[in-house]
């Protein structure tokens, strides 16, 4: 399961315009579950015309050597998409992430899904926390455009 969101940023302010999954089959074979996440985002795309991607840089732990292989899969499918859409692609380590929307770059989940509800408007804290992870890359992006920072 790989998160999107989808944020349009006016002014000072910014709001969601879209947020989901991508699923694949875990049955599936690893080629077909790849081909499955980039048809969708592919479509997500084409569908929602986005300025620009943003991703959360690939952090990973020791312990779960796995899971970052199966992660890079899935992003390199992503910087596919976006070649082919001519989109840009902006990466941004996790605690910058999390300093742009809370102040602190060891704020916890809760607290940035919070700080997401709360600057989105949002009726319940955004689940699940595929789709809370990318609304924080999306909300750290406009946030970074909105006061014209320079990376």
């Amino acid at each position: 399961m790989t998160g999107y969101g989808l944020v349009q940023a006016r002014g000072v302010r910014t709001s969601i315009v879209e947020a989901g999954v991508i699923r694949s089959d875990s049955s599936d074979s690893l080629a077909d579950r790849v081909r499955t996440i980039y048809l969708q985002l592919r479509d997500i795309l084409r569908e929602f015309e986005p300025d620009v991607i943003a991703v959360e840089e690939l952090y990973s732990h020791y312990k779960h050597p796995v899971t970052s292989i199966l992660m890079g899969h899935a992003r390199g499918v992503l910087f596919l998409a976006a070649a082919e859409a001519g989109l840009p692609v902006e990466s941004y380590a996790a605690t910058r992430i999390k300093k742009a929307l809370t102040g602190s770059g060891r704020a916890s989940k809760e607290q940035v899904q919070r700080m997401i509800q709360s600057t989105l408007g949002l009726a319940a804290l955004p689940e699940p926390a595929d789709v809370s992870d990318a609304l924080a890359v999306a909300l750290c992006h406009a946030n970074v455009l909105m006061r014209g920072a320079v990376r």
